[in-house]
């Protein structure tokens, strides 16, 4: 399968702070791991393409960008207050050169971007992108510049694309919606768990666009505790309709770890083996759809070494249709070990050593009255 792996050590930089929840170690032990199963070559490993800070203003505001730079600078001697646009926060520190180390991070998923609309591959990810709180003039959940964004209006001006934007992270993709909410050449799914008791409080099934847009955002709130089998019961239930009424030219898909049981900042309990069958999923919904273009980025994912490296290797595996194996290589985990990181030894979960695991029938049907919902806001 003709596919692309954007990767840079640079992208692992973007470190809000040492104590920060969000790890970019989580890219180098997700790219070992795929080496070491043998599943990501060195021929199919690319760096990204350079970008111009003009590209950032394709959906950011230009204040706002010069706002990030002045700040990445350590200049202290400004007319604005940083905590107005979102930065000197708990969730966004300040740090030094966040300005280039954002960008790249947006370079890196506009690159993926090229390659698969310029017809060079099918297939692309980016595991370091997936910023999806960013707004047009703030930053926000531990993100500056809106990488996807950026991507999918690139998509739009330089290959008139209809784009279909895929968000599975539990929290929602606020900051895509926003940015084409009243836009009809863009479809927005976010499958998230509700707004209810999960920042970013928004992701409603009431929002669904506005203007041209009307119709065209499409939120899927689930139940805190949702299990596997409600979970891909939605799924399936809502997106392969969705895409059909709106005939998308190409998929991108915010492929966010943190629906996962042990990850601290959700109360998703999903499995890796569930997250790999709705990647698989999205694969296959690519095929059908869009001629098999599908661009993908990382995004949450707070268990950093122990179910990131297992969820988004799963990721790659399925979008390159690989077989994703159940044992991880012993090497890998001397090699993590030896840098004092505990990873996992087997690909999928074992339920039964979690305590507080347990399927609900009136989550599932909360759940499924709410795909029922969705379907009928459908307006393509």
């Amino acid at each position: 399968m003709d596919a692309l792996f954007v990767y840079d050590e640079q992208l692992s930089f973007y470190e809000l702070s040492t104590e920060h929840p969000f790890k970019p170690i989580r890219l180098e032990l997700t790219k070992t791991l795929l080496e070491e199963l043998g599943l990501l070559q060195s021929s199919s490993i690319v760096k990204a393409d350079a970008m111009l800070d003009s590209q950032l203003l394709l959906v950011h505001d230009p204040d706002y960008v010069q706002a990030v730079q002045i700040l990445s600078d350590g200049m202290s001697m400004h007319s604005f207050d940083s905590r107005s646009i979102g930065l000197g926060t708990a969730d966004n520190p300040i740090f030094f050169d966040m300005h280039t180390l954002t960008k790249d991070v947006v370079a890196a998923t506009v690159t993926a971007v090229d390659k698969v609309a310029s017809g060079q591959v099918k297939r692309a990810v980016n595991l370091a992108g997936g910023l999806h709180h960013a707004h047009r003039a703030k930053a926000s959940g531990f993100c500056i510049y809106n990488d996807l964004s950026v991507g999918i209006e690139h998509a739009i001006q330089n290959y008139k694309l209809r784009v279909a934007y895929i968000d599975l992270d539990a929290h929602h993709g606020d900051g895509v919606q926003w940015q084409f909410y009243k836009r009809p050449e863009v479809l927005t799914i976010s499958v998230h768990q509700s707004g209810q008791t999960l920042f970013p409080w928004t992701g409603a099934v009431d929002e669904r666009g506005e203007d041209a847009g009307m119709g065209h955002s499409i939120n899927i709130p689930l139940q805190p505790f949702t299990t596997d089998d409600s979970y891909l019961e939605i799924l399936n239930a809502v997106i392969p309709d969705a895409l059909d009424a709106f005939k998308p030219d190409i998929l991108i898909l915010q492929a966010g770890a943190d629906m996962h049981y042990l990850d601290p900042l959700a109360d998703l309990h999903i499995t890796t083996q569930a997250q790999y069958k709705s990647y698989k999923l999205m694969s296959d919904l690519a095929d059908e759809f869009t001629q098999g273009r599908i661009v993908a980025t990382g995004g949450g994912g707070y268990d950093a070494h122990f179910t990131v490296p297992r969820t988004w290797a799963g990721l790659w595996a399925a979008l390159t249709k690989q077989d994703m194996p159940s044992v991880l290589p012993a090497s890998w985990q001397a090699y993590w070990h030896d840098k004092g990181l505990t990873t996992a030894s087997q690909f999928e979960d074992d339920v039964k050593q979690w305590a507080s695991y347990e399927p609900s029938r009136m989550r599932r049907l909360e759940n499924l009255a709410t795909a029922r919902a969705v379907k009928s806001t459908f307006n393509m």
